[in-house]
């Protein structure tokens, strides 16, 4: 049944077609048995051929059809041909016009057209031995499938609008969820991005400097050469660790870390990441002012890698002897962070390095990382030498 269906909606000019050979058959045995008594022959084989034309053409031109149909009405009065098989043919107009909701006039005339259709068929051919009342409940009996063929073509036409809104606002809702997909996918991967930089970044540049120093000592000092390879070792496996929990961020189908992946680093384990600077060769002064709290997850990944990456510039553009301070300062409402060194040339390098308006692409991560947690960023050359790093994160409790 719903092949049938379908198929019928694929070809509806050929349905139409058939029902008006069968209309135009029917119309032709009307027309030519006198029993009916419909009038001359050919006038009532004219009107046939005329109202099957009126179907088989209703959906290419329904208006047109349907002013067709109402000047057939207005022949058969002329001609003397009474109403009959014929007329199906004016209900179907009708019935068209109405669903297609197309020009507001030919909806109105397809409805008025037919309500006054059996009025005045009964005025031109007047039912004898039949008494008044008989006529006007017969009248209105002839003026219900006239009336009901606007009703159904009508609600057809109200239930398609509803549909074909339902059917919009679909698309657009699916166009609004590929978007939102696109807009998270870039933000996904801009936050591995700066993951990935902040991991490849402090650890290869721990790793360099262990390198060079372990090659510095190599005869004089095996010991030491032997403890910087050490360090390099560990450095390395850590980078690959957190390596390997962002690619399972991306192999995972859910979006959630495994397991077997590391946690997200965290304010606890700025110690950790302080003591690997200073084993690398460099003076870090490390301090924790006031009463620490529990922090949501975001600000405590964005706390880390703002004193990572601060950390990092400090070693690759301080020079050899710079000294760095760290402070995590925890106020009522809010962490602070403030990363200084004494560095010389800093600001220089970085504008070398990385654009005339001295903001590397490390900067902008911060920078992005410090805007998605609703917090400030403050970064640039002390006075008198060095570089400051100085940011305020919104404190709130962990749900």
């Amino acid at each position: 049944m719903q092949r049938l269906y379908d198929f019928l909606r694929r070809h509806p000019t050929g349905v139409d077609s058939f029902f008006a050979v069968v209309l135009l058959g029917l119309s032709s045995a009307w027309a030519l048995n006198e029993s009916f008594g419909a009038g001359p022959r050919l006038m009532c084989l004219f009107v046939g051929v005329a109202f099957s034309v009126v179907v088989a053409a209703r959906r290419r031109a329904p208006e047109a059809m349907l002013v067709l149909a109402a000047v057939l009405g207005v022949a058969q009065l002329v001609l003397g041909v009474r109403p009959g098989v014929p007329d199906f043919g004016m209900l179907v107009a009708i019935y068209t016009v109405a669903a297609r909701g197309g020009r507001p006039w030919a909806s109105r005339l397809a409805l008025v057209g037919g309500i006054a259709a059996a009025p005045v068929a009964q005025l031109r051919w007047p039912m004898q031995d039949v008494s008044t009342g008989g006529r006007f409940f017969l009248t209105l009996v002839l003026v219900v499938p006239f009336v009901l063929a606007w009703v159904l073509g009508d609600s057809m036409r109200t239930r398609r609008a509803y549909f074909d809104q339902l059917m919009e606002r679909a698309t657009r809702l699916e166009k609004e969820r590929e978007a939102q997909a696109k807009v998270a996918v870039a933000a996904e991967r801009a936050r591995i991005a700066r993951e990935l930089h902040d991991v490849v970044a402090h650890n290869v540049s721990v790793m360099v400097v262990q390198a060079d120093g372990a090659a510095y000592v190599l005869d004089a000092a095996p010991d030491q050469a032997k403890e910087a390879l050490q360090t390099i070792s560990g450095t390395g496996r850590q980078a690959l660790a957190e390596m390997r929990r962002l690619l399972g961020v991306l192999r995972s189908e859910d979006g959630k870390e495994s397991g077997e992946y590391v946690p997200q680093p965290d304010v606890e384990q700025i110690e950790v990441l302080v003591e690997q600077v200073r084993q690398a060769g460099i003076t870090v002064d490390f301090k924790v002012e006031g009463t620490p709290r529990p922090l949501p997850s975001g600000v405590e990944l964005t706390a880390y890698r703002i004193v990572q990456e601060a950390l990092t510039n400090s070693r690759k553009h301080g020079g050899p002897d710079v000294g760095t301070s760290v402070r995590l300062v925890y106020f009522d409402d809010g962490l602070g962070l403030l990363v200084e060194d004494d560095g010389r040339g800093v600001a220089q390098v970085m504008q070398e390095d990385r654009g005339a308006d001295g903001h590397g692409q490390g900067l902008i991560g911060m920078r992005e990382r410090v805007g998605m947690v609703g917090g400030t960023l403050d970064a640039g050359p002390r006075p008198g030498g060095g570089f400051r790093i100085s940011a305020l994160l919104p404190l709130k409790a962990a749900g």
